[in-house]
Formats: structure tokens, sequence, C-alpha cells
């Protein structure tokens, strides 16, 4: 029998992503337990945490509790929020945290530790996009964190209930690129839960290569509520998208995570997944904050601190926050 190394986990944000994590980890043998609210806690004391893939359905029974001082400490941690919410987790989190838990973060755009552990003369630097009073670092002891860049496609039939459809990959990392006995520990949880798992050397080269296509296909998709395959399919449009990834390669380069790739070779990449809706368009559907500052603002922030000007990014910020603003989603 394996020793389970991370016997208690507590997911931070049963949606999407976190649901699909959550039942995967219950199935190698955790005791899961999943911070909610609302209809997804409802649904989960009742139903317990589900997904489905395919024909194939899955079940796992959770304690949920919308307070995480019911839950206690955990030896994991996964934080799977949407950036707008991440401030209130920081302020509740800390009955689940101990001096040995691990926080496994694993979400989209730039996170709040991205130059923690960076090394160079960025080192540290403080993003305001992303935490502006610093109480999300305050939160989180640099020494517990893991990264984690999630490649696959989740959504939601109904609270509590996630439907998988495709993409199966988790890349993990610590900030400082170390690769500790926790990280490797982790990784061996994650793929004994069935995810192909793959340590990272840099994290933050994975985190950038997959926001160097979110950062655009996400808030031009919520503007216009076009599919990818629209928005790259009109000359113009793609044309600016891939201005605004020059920037960001731009950006990326003078921080030492280069893309060895032009626009056009994501582009290729973004087509094959055909009429695809990305998330921020669903969130705006569906009446939810957008992402717009771990998304798009982060980028124009870094822009500024390592001197690269961002005129297309900017345009691209002001029009989303535009829309947000005027749909109380921002």
């Amino acid at each position: 029998m394996i020793e389970q190394v991370f016997p208690r986990v507590c997911i931070y944000g049963a949606g999407a992503i976190g649901g699909w994590i959550g039942v995967r980890l219950a199935g190698a043998g955790c005791q899961l337990s999943v911070v909610a609210r609302g209809a997804t806690l409802d649904a989960v004391k009742h139903h317990g945490l589900r997904t489905q893939h395919g024909h194939v359905e899955a079940t796992a029974t959770v304690r949920a509790s919308a307070d995480p001082a019911e839950l206690g400490v955990q030896d994991l941690v996964v934080i799977a929020v949407k950036a707008p919410a991440l401030l209130d987790v920081a302020r509740r989190v800390g009955p689940l945290l101990g001096p040995h838990t691990v926080v496994l973060a694993a979400m989209n755009g730039v996170p709040w530790w991205f130059l923690q552990g960076f090394g160079g003369r960025f080192e540290g630097a403080h993003l305001d996009a992303v935490d502006a009073t610093g109480e999300i670092a305050a939160a989180f002891p640099p020494s517990s964190l893991i990264g984690c860049v999630v490649h696959a496609s989740c959504s939601l039939k109904l609270p509590g209930y996630v439907h998988h459809h495709f993409g199966n990959k988790l890349i993990v990392g610590a900030p400082s690129g170390v690769q500790t006995e926790r990280v490797n520990q982790l990784a061996a949880l994650l793929t004994r839960a069935g995810f192909e798992t793959v340590v990272a050397e840099q994290i933050q080269r994975d985190i950038w290569y997959k926001l160097w296509g979110n950062m655009t296909m996400n808030p031009i998709s919520a503007l216009t509520g076009a599919t990818t395959d629209l928005i790259l399919g009109d000359e113009l449009v793609r044309a600016f998208v891939s201005r605004v990834m020059l920037e960001a390669k731009e950006i990326g380069a003078r921080l030492g995570i280069a893309i060895d790739q032009q626009p056009e070779d994501r582009h290729a990449v973004t087509l094959k997944l055909g009429a695809f809706k990305t998330s921020m368009l669903q969130d705006i559907e569906a009446g939810r904050a957008v992402e717009l500052d771990a998304l798009v603002a982060a980028v124009q922030e870094l822009g500024a601190l390592v001197g690269v000007p961002t005129p297309n990014t900017d345009a691209l910020l002001g029009l989303a926050r535009v829309q947000a603003r005027v749909r109380g989603l921002y």
C-alpha cells in the first residue's frame, strides 16, 4: 500500500477545474474537503462532487462547508478560484493552513507570486494588478506555494457537477524552480490520481506560455461574443491579436522566460480547437466577474517594469475593462 503523503486535501473553489481535480484526488485515496457557498455547497452536501467525461461519471464524497474553520488544517489546499475571488480567499483561508500545508495554486493568468524566487533584478517585485493591498501575498507563506498550469477544458453542468471535455495535463513547480521533495511528492500524487503530470523547470515560463494565448482570446471573445475560430478568422482582428502577442513575447524575453514561437504558431494551435468558447465569454454570459487583471492588466504592469511599450495591450485592456464595468463585472 502506498503511503498517503497528503491525506487531507481541501479544494477552495469547487468550480469546473477545482471540482475535476477534487474528484480525481478523492479517487486516489485523499480525504477530500471543499470550501463552497450557496448552490454549490448545497449540491455537494446532497450529491457529492461529481464529474462526467464521455459516458463515464464519477462521484466523490466530500466534507463541505462555507467556513474554512470547520474543516481544519489540511495537508494540501488547492486554490482553484477565478482571480477576482482571490482576495476573499486570502482573508478566509488561514484555518486551513498549518506549518507543513502545501498550497497548489491552479489559476489562470499572472499569479501574485510570479516574481517570487524568480532571480535577477526583478526578484520579489510586487504586482499591484493582482495584489494591490499585499494581503494575498501575506496570506500564503512563500515556502508553501506550488504553481500549477492546467491544460484541460471543463465546464459546469450543474453546481458541483463538472463536465470534463478534453485535456488532462497539469504542470507543477515551485516559484523558485527548485525541485523539492514536496514538489515530487505532489507530482506523484497527481500522477496516481490520473493526471498527466509534468514538473516544470521554471513554472513561470509555462504560465507565460499559456497566458500568451489566453490574454487575447479571452477578452476579445468577451467583447465580441465570438468563438475563437471566428476571432482568428477575421484578418484585422487576427493581426491585432498578433500585435498584442508580440508585446507579451518581448516582455517575456526581458524577464528571462522567452517564447520560441511566433503568434501564427499559436494561432494554428488555437484553431485546432474549432468553435471554442473561452472561459471569459462564459463568465460574461453568466454575469460573473472577469479575470482582466490577472490576464491583461498584469501584462501591462510587467511591460512597464521591464521597459516594453504596450499600446496594443493597453487598447485591449481599456476596451474590455469598459465593457466589464458597464455590465458590473469588474
